[in-house]
């Protein structure tokens, strides 16, 4: 059962806390408002651009932004506009740690700074979420996507098998690398 208001839970953290519908999404709107937060990625009278795409990622970034610019003064456009000062990319957790990986195995630590939350103009605001949760809320919101079937190459495939067996791993690769330039 939901922890907060005791209905059947739609998703269920490594840590054996479960979320209804309702909690899940307010749970996920929060996470977003508090990753915005913590990187300082957005400032009042930003204008954020985007790359419209139709993968699940795309439409919860770009649903994201629609939400962020009802509740503060900030506006979006989608790109290719040349009044944004600010780009949003949908990149997350799972996408994030196996680029990290890539680099430190390719001993390219001096690459490292890119997969960082806020790199110049680019920001991340779906960078916290693992791609699962992201997908969850594309669904319960009924957001309209459309599925791709995702190329995985040794990389992804071996950190998606250590995830399995010990769960968070992916956020501790990511969390290393936010406490390295801190």
């Amino acid at each position: 059962m939901c922890r907060l208001c005791q209905t059947n839970p739609v998703y269920e953290f490594t840590n054996k806390r479960k979320l209804c519908k309702g909690c899940f999404i307010r749970y996920f709107e929060k996470k977003i408002l508090y990753t915005i937060r913590k990187f300082s990625m957005i400032k009042h009278g930003d204008i954020i651009g985007y790359k419209k795409g139709n993968d699940f990622k795309s439409i919860v970034l770009e649903n994201m932004l629609k939400f962020i610019s009802e509740k503060s003064d900030i506006k979006i456009v989608k790109l290719p506009d040349k009044e944004s000062n600010k780009i949003a990319v949908n990149l997350s957790i799972d996408s994030e740690a196996e680029e990290i990986v890539k680099e430190l195995i390719k001993g390219r630590t001096i690459n490292l700074k890119k997969n960082l939350p806020v790199q110049g103009k680019t920001i991340k605001p779906l960078y916290l979420f693992l791609d699962e949760e992201i997908l969850l809320y594309a669904k319960l919101k009924k957001l309209k996507f459309l599925k791709k079937k995702i190329k995985k190459n040794k990389i992804s495939e071996f950190i998606d098998e250590t995830e399995k067996k010990h769960p968070e791993v992916k956020r501790a690769i990511v969390n290393s690398l936010l406490e390295l330039y801190k």
